[in-house]
């Protein structure tokens, strides 16, 4: 095995495109190792050039135009690529609803009213 770590586009490439599960990471620097199954960001399950893609577009800030210019292409080229994108990426909640005990324990301590704790219990936040 190499001394250099395999950047993701080595992985990538190594894989073509095959679905695989990492089963080892080593923290750099402590030596400390982790064995079990691994499931790699939606980010890095994208093909090599999807990876070039979607950098792209958030260097520049989401602008198809200068998508445009970058790759070349024409603006049905940047939407079209972007759709066939999008359904390989879940919405990650960010606000996720609280858990039952949550709820209780804000109730418990009186930081919310029992109508309020019904209501989040309900899922009516």
């Amino acid at each position: 095995m190499k001394d250099q770590a395999m950047d993701w586009q080595e992985l990538t490439n190594l894989t073509r495109g095959q679905p695989f599960v990492v089963e080892r990471v080593r923290l750099a620097g402590s030596g400390v190792a982790i064995e079990g199954e691994f499931e790699l960001p939606q980010l890095a399950q994208l093909n090599v050039e999807d990876q070039v893609f979607v950098t792209a577009f958030v260097r520049c800030h989401g602008s198809i135009k200068q998508m445009e210019r970058i790759f070349g292409v024409s603006y049905p080229t940047i939407k079209a690529r972007l759709n066939r994108i999008a359904p390989m990426l879940d919405f990650v909640e960010t606000d996720p609803a609280p858990s039952r005990a949550d709820v209780i324990d804000r109730l418990r301590r009186g930081e919310i009213t029992a109508e309020q704790a019904l209501s989040e219990l309900e899922g009516r936040t």
